[in-house]
């Protein structure tokens, strides 16, 4: 009997996550299509809620396909994750980041070789 080798959703995402560079954000939207679970963007929402802690995920990175922070002005989450994507060097304006200077653009190469599925 084979035993799968295929990570569950949650890990999948995860996996995406941490991938992303530092000084770069993705969308919730581009982060579920790499994972393979095309559409599901409302589940790495979810998936980055669920994360352990120890994890040290870089959740600050995910942002919508927009361009924006997600969470609502002025709330403590939006302020730390303005501030974490700031200590990056992103530059953050009132919750918006340009995409076309800050957008991970993974290569193919990085793709293939760290795609466990």
């Amino acid at each position: 009997m084979q035993t799968s080798n295929k990570l569950s959703p949650m890990a999948q995402i995860w996996h995406i996550v941490s991938m992303i560079p530092e000084g770069k954000v993705y969308s919730y939207g581009k982060v579920a299509d790499l994972a393979g679970l095309p559409g599901r963007a409302r589940l790495v929402s979810k998936a980055l809620r669920a994360a352990p802690p120890e994890m040290a995920l870089p959740w600050h990175r995910v942002i919508n396909s927009q361009g924006k922070i997600s969470f609502a002005e002025h709330t403590q989450p939006f302020i730390e994750q303005m501030q974490s994507l700031r200590a990056e060097g992103i530059i953050v304006n009132r919750g918006k980041i340009k995409l076309s200077d800050y957008e991970w653009q993974p290569d193919i190469a990085t793709l293939v070789l760290s795609l466990p599925y």
